[in-house]
C-alpha cells in the first residue's frame, strides 16, 4: 500500500498527493475503485512502480519505462506530419526575434510540462501560435506533448475550414448558446453594434471550441496514450496584428506585462484559474454527481472526486483526457477570451502553475522586463525554482514551463497603432469576467 501511495505522491499535485487520513482508509477506497475498473475490464491509470512482492496480483500497469519505450517504438515513423522539421515552430528551451520559451523538470519525476512558439501560423504572415501544457497523472507528459503537436493542426484545420465555408459564420449564435454554461467568451474591445469587425474573432473562437472538442475525443480513442486517468491542462493563444485570442484549460495562466495610465509596468491577468471551487464550475460537477472538496492536510486545494470513491482527487475543473471524469463534470471546454493590444501592451507570459505556485503576477512581470527578450523565459523559470526551494523547502519542486511573447518588435503592430484609432474597451460581458477574477481573489481595477 506504501508503494501505492508514493507513486501516488510522484505524480504531483493536480492528482491527489497524499493520503486522506491514513493510507489504510485511503487505499481501502482506492483499491475498491480499482476492483471495479478491473471487473469491467477497463485496464487501470496508476502505475505500481515494481510489482506487489510476491502476493501474487499483478502490477497496476507495466512500469512506464518499458511501456513508454514499446510505444516509442511502435509509434515511430507513424505520423505522416514531422513536427520537428516545421519553419518557425519551437517546442524546446531556445528563443527567436519575438518569444523565448524554457521549461525544466522538477523534483516529482518525469518532467510533464510542455510548451510550443509556431510563427507564420496556418501559413498566415505574422500570426503566431504560443502554448503551454501541464501533464498529470501516470501518462500525463505523454498526454501533453501529444495534446501541445496535435491541437494546433485541430486549429488550423477548423480556422480553414471557417474561412473555406461561406455560411462559416452563421451559426455562432446557436454555438453560443449550446456552450453557454461551459465557456464565457469575452470580446474585451467589441462594440455591441459593430460585429462586423469581430467576425474573424468569432470564426477563432469557434476553432478553438470545435479543435478542443476534436482533440479530446483523439485522446479518447488514442490506441496508445491511456487517458484514462491522465490529462493536461492547456493555454493557448493566437496573436494576428492586433488581436489575441486565448483559450483556457485547466490552470495554466496567462498574464500580460502592460503600462499604465502613469507609464508604471502593471500584470493584467487575461485568463481565470479554472479551480473546481469556483461557482459554475462546482455546480456542473455537482450536477453531474462529482464530488469537490479539500483533504484534511491541504485545506486550500479543492479537488474533483469519483461519485463513491475518493478518487482521482483532481485540482482543476476542466482539462484534457482524465476520460474517469468526463461523466462527473469534468470538460475540455475551453474558456476563450480577446484581447486588443495597444502600444502599452509589450509582453503575454504563458506558464504553468509550477510558476504561479510561487510567484504573483506582478513578480513575474518584473521578472520578464528586467530580463533580455531572448532569456525572459529562462530567467522567469530559474526564478520560480529558487522561489519553490525557499517558501517550500520540504516539499518537492514542480515542473516548470514559461513562454514569453514579446509585442514590441513587431513593427506591423508600431505602424497600426500610429495609423489606426485605438477602440475603446468595452466588455459584452465583463459582469461575468470580473466576477470570475473576483472569486479567485484577483483585485480589478476601475
Amino acid at each position: 500500500m506504501t508503494q501505492s501511495v508514493e507513486v501516488l505522491n510522484r505524480y504531483g499535485t493536480d492528482l491527489v498527493g497524499e493520503a486522506r487520513g491514513s493510507e489504510r482508509e485511503c487505499m481501502a477506497g482506492f483499491e475498491c475503485f480499482l476492483n471495479v475498473v478491473r471487473a469491467l475490464g477497463m485496464g487501470s491509470c496508476i502505475s505500481e512502480v515494481g510489482g506487489r512482492g510476491g502476493s501474487g496480483s499483478p502490477p497496476l500497469v507495466p512500469q512506464l519505462n518499458s511501456l513508454d519505450s514499446g510505444k516509442r517504438r511502435r509509434m515511430k515513423g507513424s505520423s505522416s506530419f514531422d513536427y520537428k522539421v516545421v519553419p518557425g515552430r519551437m517546442f524546446l528551451n531556445g528563443s527567436s526575434d519575438v518569444a523565448s520559451l524554457y521549461s525544466k523538470q522538477g523534483k516529482k519525476g518525469i518532467n510533464q510540462d510542455a510548451m510550443l512558439v509556431w510563427e507564420n501560423f496556418c501559413s498566415k504572415e505574422g500570426t503566431i501560435f504560443c502554448g503551454v501544457f501541464d501533464g498529470h497523472g501516470p501518462f500525463g507528459h505523454r498526454v501533453a506533448k501529444r495534446v501541445r503537436d496535435s491541437f494546433p493542426l485541430k486549429l488550423i484545420a477548423q480556422w480553414d475550414l471557417h474561412h473555406r465555408n461561406k455560411d462559416g459564420l452563421s451559426d455562432h449564435s446557436s454555438a453560443a448558446g449550446s456552450c453557454n454554461s461551459d465557456i464565457g467568451f469575452r470580446l474585451a474591445d467589441e462594440k455591441p453594434n459593430e460585429l462586423g469587425g469581430t467576425n474573424n474573432i468569432l470564426t477563432l473562437r469557434e476553432s478553438f471550441l470545435k479543435a478542443s472538442k476534436f482533440m479530446d475525443k483523439e485522446l479518447k480513442l488514442h490506441p496508445d496514450i491511456d487517458s484514462f486517468c491522465s490529462g493536461t491542462t492547456a493555454v493557448t493563444l493566437v496573436k494576428q496584428g492586433q488581436d489575441l485570442v486565448i483559450g483556457n484549460v485547466g490552470d495554466s495562466r496567462a498574464v500580460l506585462g502592460t503600462r499604465d495610465h502613469n507609464d508604471f509596468l502593471i500584470a493584467v491577468q487575461l485568463t481565470i484559474d479554472l479551480k473546481p471551487n469556483l461557482p459554475r464550475e462546482e455546480e456542473r460537477i455537482k450536477r453531474h454527481r462529482g464530488r469537490v472538496f479539500s483533504l484534511r492536510n491541504e485545506p486550500d486545494v479543492s479537488r474533483v472526486w469519483l461519485p463513491n470513491a475518493d478518487f482521482p482527487g483532481l485540482a482543476m475543473a476542466r482539462a484534457f483526457g482524465d476520460f474517469c471524469l468526463k461523466d462527473y463534470g469534468l470538460i475540455a471546454v475551453p474558456d476563450v477570451s480577446h484581447h486588443r493590444l495597444t502600444e502599452k501592451d509589450e509582453f503575454v507570459v504563458l506558464a504553468t502553475d509550477g510558476i504561479w505556485d510561487v510567484l504573483s503576477n506582478e513578480e513575474v512581470v518584473d521578472i520578464v522586463a528586467s530580463a533580455s527578450q531572448s532569456n525572459a523565459a529562462r530567467v522567469l523559470v530559474e526564478s520560480a525554482v529558487k522561489e519553490w526551494k525557499t517558501k517550500y523547502p520540504s516539499s518537492k519542486i514542480d515542473d516548470c514551463a514559461a513562454v514569453c511573447l514579446f509585442f514590441d518588435s513587431n513593427s506591423e503592430l508600431k505602424s497600426a497603432y500610429a495609423t489606426e484609432e485605438l477602440i475603446p474597451e468595452a466588455s459584452i460581458d465583463q459582469s461575468e469576467h470580473s466576477s470570475l477574477l473576483c472569486e479567485k481573489g484577483i483585485v480589478v481595477d476601475a
